[in-house]
């Protein structure tokens, strides 16, 4: 095993270790407040659940096109991909339908 003897490249090394932790946790941060928003998202779905007539009106596939096409054009105007504003969108709405078809099952 070699050991670096250069002790810019050692710093360097390190700055890149201390930079990298330092978006660890800007980014479990930035996970703390999106689990926030999923947590008021599912409180309001909740109550939606409780207001459809139908199960149809619960999946509304209109309605879901509608939203991905909302936030995809709030992604591109803000420079944001909407690729993966789309995929995470996609994934979302698919349990939270499952959520709401839960909760209006049990309230009909």
């Amino acid at each position: 095993m070699q050991m670096s003897t250069n002790h810019a490249e050692d710093k360097a090394a390190q700055a890149d270790k201390d930079q990298l932790a330092a978006v660890r946790v800007a980014v479990d941060e930035v996970d703390e407040q999106i689990v926030a928003l999923i947590g008021r998202r599912e409180r309001l779905i909740r109550i939606a659940g409780t207001l459809k007539a139908d199960s149809a009106e619960v999946r509304a596939p209109g309605r879901v096109e509608r939203v991905l096409e909302h936030v995809k054009a709030t992604a591109e105007r803000n420079d944001i991909d909407t690729d993966i504003v789309g995929e995470t969108y996609k994934a979302m709405i698919d349990a939270f339908i499952r959520l709401e078809l839960e909760v209006y099952k049990a309230g009909s």
